[in-house]
C-alpha cells in the first residue's frame, strides 16, 4: 500500500500515547531519582492501575461486549467511570469495535485490529490512522448497549468524564499527600500508559505468542504470563472459542483476577447470571484439537489410513465416556437438590458415578497415550 493510499494520521491520539509515552519512559524515572517517591506513589499507582484495568477487562470486555453476566447499576457506574480514566474510548465505542473483532477475527479488511497484519498494527498502529471511520455511525451491533442509561451517559460525557478523572484523581492525591507533580507523573501519567499496553497486548501479544489448545481456528492463544499482566486476559484462546464465559481462565490454578471480581462480587448481590460453558463442551473441545494435530501428524506416514481409523475411534470413545460421565454428575446434582429420600436410589447413582469416572479416567489415559506419539 502507498504511503498516499493511508487512512489519515489520528494527529490526537498520536500526541497522546507519544507524550504519555515519553514522559513515563523519561521524566518519571527522572523524578524519581532527583526528588523520589513514596509509599503512597506506589499504593495509589496499584490502585489506580488496577482500577482502570479491570473497568476495562469486567466491564468493557466481559460485561459490556460479551454479556457474560448482568450487573448492580453501582458497579456498572464504577466501570463506567474506571473505563474513562482507563482513556480507551467509550464503554459503547470500544464494545462496537470488539464484537466486530470477534465476528470477523483475523479477518484483515473487517476486523479492527487483525493480528494478521501485524504486531505493530494490532497493538497500536490501528488506532494512529481513520482505518474504521465508517463503522461508527449507529453502532447497530451494540443495540442493547445503547438500553444501558450508564453506558449511554458515559458515551455522552466520556471526554469530560476522561479529563475528569485523568486530572482530577492525580491532583487530588496531590493535595492530599503534598506532592502535586510527583501524583501526576506516577499515579497521572505512568499508570496510564502501562494501563494502556497491558490492555493492548491483548489484541497483539495474545494473538501472537502462546499455546492453542482449544481451537486452531483463528490466531488467538493462551498465555499464563500475558494473564498476569492484563488481568487474566492471557487465555485468549479459551475465550476466543467459548466468549461468553464470565471466565477466561477456567481453573482454579489460572490467574485470573477479573473471574474472581466477578464471582466475589455475586456473593454481594452486585453480579448475577454468571455465564459458565459447560465442561463437556470444553473438554470436547480440547479433544477436538488433540486429534485434528494427531491427524496431521500421521497424515504423513506410510499406515496413515489406518492410524487415523484407530485414532477417531479412540476419540469417539473417549466422547461417549465423557458423555455418560457428565449425564450421571448431572443426575447427581439433580438428585442433591431435589434432596431425594430414596437413599437407595441415591446411593445407586453414586455408585454408578464412581465406576463412570473410572472408565472416564482410563479412557483419557488412553486417548493423552495415543496422541502423545504424535505430539
Amino acid at each position: 500500500m502507498s504511503g498516499s493510499s493511508k487512512p489519515p494520521l489520528i494527529w490526537l491520539n498520536i500526541f497522546i500515547f507519544l507524550s504519555s509515552f515519553i514522559v513515563a519512559t523519561v521524566i518519571v524515572p527522572w523524578y524519581g531519582i532527583t526528588l523520589g517517591y513514596g509509599a503512597e506513589h506506589l499504593i495509589w499507582f496499584i490502585v489506580a492501575f488496577s482500577f482502570c484495568n479491570l473497568s476495562i477487562t469486567a466491564g468493557y470486555h466481559r460485561l459490556w461486549s460479551h454479556k457474560t453476566f448482568e450487573a448492580h447499576w453501582s458497579l456498572r457506574f464504577l466501570f463506567a467511570i474506571g473505563g474513562a480514566f482507563a482513556l480507551q474510548n467509550s464503554a459503547l465505542h470500544w464494545s462496537s469495535d470488539h464484537r466486530i473483532h470477534h465476528k470477523h477475527v483475523d479477518n484483515n479488511d473487517k476486523d479492527p485490529y487483525s493480528a494478521k497484519r501485524g504486531f505493530w498494527f494490532s497493538h497500536i498502529g490501528w488506532m494512529l490512522r481513520e482505518y474504521n471511520a465508517n463503522t461508527y455511525t449507529d453502532y447497530s451491533n451494540c443495540r442493547d448497549l445503547q438500553k444501558d442509561k450508564i453506558v449511554m451517559w458515559q458515551h455522552k460525557y466520556y471526554v469530560p468524564l476522561a479529563l475528569a478523572t485523568n486530572f482530577g484523581f492525580p491532583i487530588l492525591l496531590g493535595v492530599i499527600y503534598g506532592d502535586m507533580i510527583g501524583m501526576l507523573l506516577v499515579v497521572g501519567v505512568l499508570r496510564l500508559v502501562l494501563s494502556h499496553h497491558s490492555t493492548f497486548f491483548i489484541n497483539s501479544l495474545a494473538h501472537i505468542w502462546g499455546s492453542q489448545p482449544y481451537t486452531k481456528k483463528n490466531t488467538a492463544r493462551d498465555n499464563a504470563v500475558l494473564a498476569v499482566f492484563t488481568f487474566g486476559e492471557g487465555y485468549h484462546n479459551y475465550h476466543h472459542i467459548f466468549e461468553n464465559d464470565y471466565r477466561n481462565g477456567i481453573y482454579w490454578w489460572q490467574y485470573d483476577p477479573t473471574k474472581w471480581l466477578i464471582k466475589s462480587c455475586s456473593w454481594l448481590g452486585l453480579t448475577k447470571k454468571l455465564r459458565v460453558t459447560p465442561k463437556l463442551k470444553v473438554e470436547k473441545a480440547r479433544a477436538k484439537q488433540s486429534l485434528s494435530e494427531a491427524t496431521q501428524k500421521v497424515s504423513k506416514l506410510p499406515n496413515a489410513q489406518q492410524l487415523n481409523e484407530a485414532l477417531n475411534k479412540e476419540f469417539e470413545a473417549l466422547v461417549a465416556k465423557m458423555s455418560d460421565y457428565y449425564d450421571i454428575r448431572k443426575q447427581i446434582l439433580e438428585a442433591k437438590k431435589a434432596n431425594l429420600a430414596e437413599k437407595y436410589e441415591r446411593s445407586i447413582l453414586k455408585v454408578r458415578y464412581q465406576q463412570m469416572k473410572q472408565d472416564l479416567a482410563a479412557q483419557r489415559k488412553s486417548w493423552n497415550a495415543m496422541v502423545s506419539q504424535y505430539a
